[in-house]
């Protein structure tokens, strides 16, 4: 059994729309390929309206340990250098280089703080 989770990420749809449209909580894996290849008219639609400029998931993976989880972008995410779990400590990732400033974006996922490095 997978979770509406689990589907939503397989479909590439958000989770909200999942449930809206009648995803089950819990579906076996006969259950998920038969709607990947009869799609309903709206999982249909919705991958027309696709433009690609934004992936509806992403990956997320911290830089020092490996973990990862997926998780829906947000629009106010830069482009990050570093990605890492907000238990490591700071001196866990390489140093900023000469030149450079370096940012924290906390809450991005679960548990990840983004790292920028950019110009002054």
């Amino acid at each position: 059994m997978i979770t509406r989770r689990e589907a939503a990420l397989r479909l590439d749809i958000p989770l909200e729309m999942a449930t809206r449209h009648g995803i089950p909580s819990r579906l076996t894996d006969e259950q998920l390929a038969e709607i990947e290849k009869n799609p309903p008219a709206w999982l249909v639609q919705s991958r027309a309206n696709r433009t690609g400029k934004k992936p509806v998931w992403v990956q997320l993976t911290c830089d020092v340990c490996g973990f990862t989880e997926a998780a829906r972008p947000k629009k106010w995410w830069p482009e990050f250098s570093y990605l890492t779990c907000n238990h490591h400590g700071y001196d866990e990732l390489p140093a900023a280089v000469a030149g450079m400033r370096r940012t924290e974006y906390d809450g991005v996922g679960s548990r990840f703080i983004g790292i920028v490095d950019d110009e002054v």
